[in-house]
């Protein structure tokens, strides 16, 4: 804890994580909100459910795209324009009843327009904090994050169902529109500035480490996502148990980011981290008693922060300055559709044989990411003693002979 108290001493540090976990803080509002407002509009969970599909297929191709935009037009200029769009169109749907198409035609345009916080502030980081400090700062990062997915389903789901899910839609937009703009305002972003990547987009992705990120985070946001529907269907929607064990899930991946952060990143440690959340995945599926199930998925959960904290390390030191906004980018990309996919899959075994499949499911995901990680452990760069900045940007400089 001594080395995260000298971190957030560093100027800015503790200003810049606070500004953009709040700005972060309606990604884990935004999908229940919209879910619980449309279900009430239309009465069918399966129009809610074109809607939130609509919102993540618009997430998933925006993350790339308006990531690689800041490197042109300049940080401030892209998450201002993505903000204003985004909140008026979630305002949008909790002010006017209409047709679903309708309400699809938003979440699509909601999700086109999410402002790539995520992207802008680890492109940031590296010109915060020297490199000793680097891989602890995208650790803390990391576990940070947990607190959205604690919290966030908590408020969101006390508003919308006990003063209405019009206010709870609000509630997104103000908290958005207020995270956003403090965390546009930070001077950070006015003095970093994101070189205009000179290459195609998508180009980014020949890069080993990149594309094992951005497989890593689909195999691990899938296991989540699969033990999120298993849990709800275990202990029913309704079900105090249901939040508490999830609240337990994601304070083992606080306490493990905590925990691990300061210990040295090399080719192995994405195959330990993820392995250490297959063994408690797998332990769970034993039994859905509620104490069990709590404690085997702390231990999952401790492995889930800290293999974040391997993933944006690793592409941090595998791109140019220029491209790490990308990269993040399609991590993100790569995260969302690992959710649809967990969900999807999860569902399915549910209706077959009941909660236990959705623990297989998460099982299955958690295993599969670590025999990637065993299998291309020559593709994990080895961050023991080296820097974790990225490739510095260089172009020929024209003389006058």
């Amino acid at each position: 804890m001594a080395g995260y108290r000298e971190l957030l001493r560093t100027p800015g540090v503790g200003r810049i994580i606070a500004a953009q976990l709040t700005a972060r803080f309606p990604n884990g509002m935004a999908s229940l909100a919209l879910l619980l407002h449309v279900e009430q509009v239309t009465d069918s969970y399966g129009a809610a459910g074109l809607v939130l599909a609509a919102a993540s297929i618009g997430q998933g191709i925006a993350g790339p795209v308006t990531s690689r935009w800041m490197g042109v037009w300049g940080m401030r200029k892209v998450l201002t324009l993505t903000l204003i769009v985004c909140a008026a169109s979630i305002a949008t749907i909790a002010l006017v009843e209409m047709v679903v198409p309708a309400y699809m035609a938003l979440g699509l345009i909601s999700g086109l327009a999410t402002p790539p916080v995520q992207s802008a502030v680890r492109t940031i980081y590296p010109k915060m904090v020297n490199s000793r400090q680097l891989t602890p700062l995208f650790s803390l990062d990391a576990s940070l994050q947990e607190i959205i997915w604690i919290l966030a389903p908590v408020v969101i789901t006390f508003v919308s169902t006990q003063v209405g899910t019009v206010e709870g839609l609000l509630l997104v937009v103000v908290i958005l529109v207020g995270g956003g703009a403090w965390f546009i305002s930070s001077p950070e972003l006015g003095r970093v500035r994101i070189p205009r990547s000179r290459r195609r987009l998508g180009i980014v992705l020949t890069k080993p480490p990149v594309v094992l990120a951005t497989v890593s985070g689909f195999l691990l946001i899938g296991a989540c996502a699969a033990v999120e529907a298993g849990v709800v269907a275990t202990f029913g929607h309704s079900g105090l148990e249901a939040g508490l064990v999830l609240a337990v899930f994601a304070i083992g991946s606080l306490a493990g980011g905590l925990g691990f952060g300061h210990l040295p990143i090399g080719r192995w440690a994405m195959a330990r981290r993820l392995a250490i959340v297959a063994a408690g995945l797998a332990l769970a599926m034993i039994s859905l008693d509620v104490w069990w199930l709590g404690g085997t998925l702390l231990l999952a959960g401790a492995g889930i922060a800290p293999a974040f904290a391997v993933m944006f390390a690793m592409t941090s030191v595998s791109v140019k300055f220029s491209e790490t906004a990308e990269a993040y980018g399609w991590i993100g990309t790569g995260q969302l559709i690992g959710a649809a996919a967990g969900s999807a899959v999860a569902g399915f075994l549910i209706d077959g044989v009941g909660p236990q499949g959705a623990y297989v499911a998460a099982t299955a995901f958690a295993v599969v990411g670590t025999v990637v990680a065993v299998v291309f452990v020559r593709g994990f760069p080895d961050l023991r003693g080296r820097d974790a900045s990225p490739i510095p940007d260089t172009e020929p400089v024209s003389t006058i002979l």
